[in-house]
């Protein structure tokens, strides 16, 4: 494998979970498991010496719970982006871990290639949801979050600003949207910088909703990476 591995903390109380992530993502897939832990208890301490790129957190554990290391670990400096692991009838836990700050959600038993894909989208600054709960991230999302400010509108993008937004909308990681639209990667970082400023958008979930809610990406659209 070359380039560059991505680095994973597992999070997860039960043994048997963790030997399975190990084995998704190793390095002949082009990941690297620099840490384990079963609860959130030391994830601070632990997060700022193996400096991951994103952190898989399961939400049901003893000690400290994914909710609450994900909050604590999201208002750190230069935190890691959080992959929740969830389940279905966890509604209250996948409230919680939207409003802690997670930049992604994936249902426990999804494909392999799924978790592959969910962990480079946010070590390339993206977010993720499953296409089976994406409905309801989406509702808990607004109820939760801060109001879209005022006058904010699509009208306020310009026309490569909307292309970035949908396949921001659509799942994409910010190389992957560069190649799609033949753009530099700084330049994609320019334009997300641009529609959360005119927008007024906190997150990149926000994004995500905001771009659903205003029709520029809908499920099962060509580029929607969650379908």
């Amino acid at each position: 494998m070359t380039g560059r591995l991505v680095r994973v903390l597992v999070v997860d109380d039960q043994e048997l979970v963790r030997t399975g992530l190990r084995g998704i993502l190793r390095e002949r897939y082009g990941f690297a498991v620099v840490g384990e832990l079963a609860d959130g208890t030391d994830v601070l301490d632990v997060a700022a010496r193996v400096r991951p790129d994103v952190v898989v957190m399961d939400v049901r554990m003893p000690g400290m719970d994914g909710v609450t290391a994900t909050r604590a670990l999201t208002r750190a400096e230069d935190a890691p982006p959080v992959l929740v692991l969830t389940t279905f009838d966890e509604e209250e836990i996948l409230a919680g871990s939207i409003r802690a700050g997670a930049s992604g959600f994936l249902l426990k038993g999804a494909p392999a290639e799924d978790l592959q894909r969910a962990v480079r989208t946010l070590a390339d600054g993206g977010a993720w949801l499953d296409p089976t709960i994406t409905g309801r991230v989406l509702s808990t999302y607004r109820e939760g979050a801060p109001p879209v400010r005022p006058g904010a509108q699509v009208g306020l993008l310009t026309p490569r600003e909307k292309d970035v937004l949908a396949l921001v909308g659509a799942g994409l990681s910010n190389a992957e949207i560069a190649a799609h639209l033949f753009l530099g990667e700084g330049t994609v970082k320019t334009h997300i910088g641009h529609i959360f400023t005119k927008l007024g958008l906190r997150d990149r979930a926000g994004a995500v909703v905001f771009a659903f809610d205003h029709g520029l990406v809908r499920p099962g659209d060509p580029h929607d990476r969650r379908g």
